[in-house]
């Protein structure tokens, strides 16, 4: 008698840094060579990264904090978590979050990065995020082991259901903002079939021209209920605190603590000193509100100069970014044709297909850099 040999899925044995796709910026490489050759130098409009003070309360809770001899906890300081839901009461008009529904964390990247591993979603498993997408949400799919679908279409999922869905409003790169009736038919979709909705909203400050953006706790997207739902915030953009890693998540008490069980268990702390300089930042518009102004004015800059030199700018009405193609009497130019165009200029930007296959005809461009530079970028545009 043969017995019958239990089938086994199948394994993946690559290293998991196989599995991740490419670190794009590694492909930008020589055409920053290019741009930075410039006899004026570089016009460094890729990253995106802020260039302007942090504000002064926030560097002066930072060194008042800065004797800080024992262990962070992982759930962070009440106070640290009240200021969060105080924050997004005041700014953003959410409702019925409590202090379990809130938890800080060292960067918004690493918990993009680990949400889906954390969630306990692996081989087998779906998970959705935008056509046009930070690269870091196919990267938590990757590290996962889980499939992948990159769609702004929720009948692309055909019988599927994911387990995962991540939205991006305002969007990274194109600075799309999502409507009201949009958010709402997302959290409908993902509650009939219990999907965990995930709603990146670093950029939910950072808003120009257009419908405000609204984020998915709030209780008109939600209908006065956060199960299911998780938002994401970031203090990078609106108050140039990259270097502090200082960002939380917010939402359904029953998800939030599960992410903090596992974290605890693996040691991801937000440090002290960073938590009390996030209170202050929190509470302070002011320094939003000047920073505000200060993107505006780049973005004006930019966006007019581009137009001036043939340039076409899609959405772009929110985030810190202006989603730019360039367009020859052949039709769109290919992003990387005009990465490298512009950086025969000294100006440096990051191309669209970096975001998804649908970003192949633009490229998108940074307003972070100084005065100086944008004003450097605005006379080669025009030369």
């Amino acid at each position: 008698m043969v017995e019958e040999v239990a089938q086994r899925p199948s394994r993946d044995h690559r290293k998991v840094s196989q599995r991740l796709p490419d670190f794009p910026w590694d492909k930008l490489t020589a055409h920053a060579a290019t741009a930075r050759a410039h006899p004026d130098g570089i016009v460094d409009l890729s990253v995106g990264t802020p260039v302007d003070p942090t504000p002064e309360v926030v560097q002066e809770a930072l060194r008042a904090a800065a004797d800080s001899p024992g262990y962070p906890t992982t759930i962070g300081l009440e106070a640290t978590r009240q200021a969060a839901i105080d924050w997004l009461a005041r700014r953003h008009g959410v409702t019925g979050l409590g202090l379990d529904g809130v938890l800080p964390v060292t960067g918004s990247k690493e918990l993009i990065a680990s949400m889906a591993l954390h969630l306990g979603i692996g081989p087998g498993d779906l998970v959705g995020y935008p056509a046009l997408a930070y690269p870091t949400y196919e990267v938590g799919a990757a590290l996962a082991g889980a499939d992948s679908l990159a769609t702004d279409s929720l009948t692309a999922f055909g019988p599927r259901t994911p387990r995962l869905l991540w939205l991006n409003s305002p969007a990274n790169p194109s600075g799309r903002v999502l409507p009201l009736d949009h958010l709402r038919k997302v959290v409908d979709w993902c509650r009939e079939r219990g999907t965990v909705l995930v709603s990146d909203e670093c950029y939910i400050e950072c808003a120009w021209e257009g419908e405000r953006p609204l984020s998915i706790l709030d209780p008109q997207v939600n209908g006065g209920s956060l199960d299911g739902l998780l938002a994401v915030h970031s203090l990078s953009k609106r108050s140039n605190l990259a270097g502090y890693r200082c960002a939380f998540l917010a939402g359904d008490p029953a998800l939030v603590g599960e992410l903090l069980a596992i974290r605890k268990n693996l040691g991801l702390q937000m440090p002290g000193p960073q938590q009390r300089a996030m209170i202050e930042a929190l509470a302070d518009d002011a320094h939003v509100e000047e920073q505000h102004a200060r993107y505006a004015a780049r973005r004006a800059a930019l966006k007019g100069a581009l137009e001036g030199a043939g340039f076409t700018i899609d959405h772009s009405e929110a985030s810190l970014y202006l989603w730019a193609q360039r367009r020859t009497e052949a039709g769109p130019q290919d992003c990387w044709s005009t990465v490298a165009w512009l950086a025969d200029r000294g100006i440096l930007v990051a191309p669209g297909d970096f975001y998804g296959t649908a970003g192949r005809h633009h490229v998108r461009v940074a307003f972070t850099a100084t005065d100086e530079r944008v004003a450097a970028a605005v006379s080669r545009l025009a030369g």
